[in-house]
């Protein structure tokens, strides 16, 4: 496990200890939980992305207005 320093202003820390008093944890545990989240989320839409750029054109000549056309015809 490795532990990092994040600046954060007044504000934001009001914010993440009423959000971890919610969840009856350490505002240090539940940033850490918050930041693993986010980083699975962007990982997942990243990935997301890839096989969206990889993929649309055919995706596209296969089911699209294009390819509906084509069926009903």
């Amino acid at each position: 496990m490795r532990k990092i320093e994040v600046h954060l202003s007044d504000e934001a820390y009001a914010d993440l200890q009423r959000a971890a008093a919610d969840k009856h944890i350490d505002p240090e545990a539940y940033a850490g939980t918050v930041l693993e989240d986010n980083l699975t989320r962007a990982r997942f839409l990243e990935g997301a992305q890839d096989c969206i750029d990889q993929h649309a054109d055919e995706f596209a000549a296969r089911f699209g207005p294009a390819a509906a056309a084509d069926r009903a015809a």
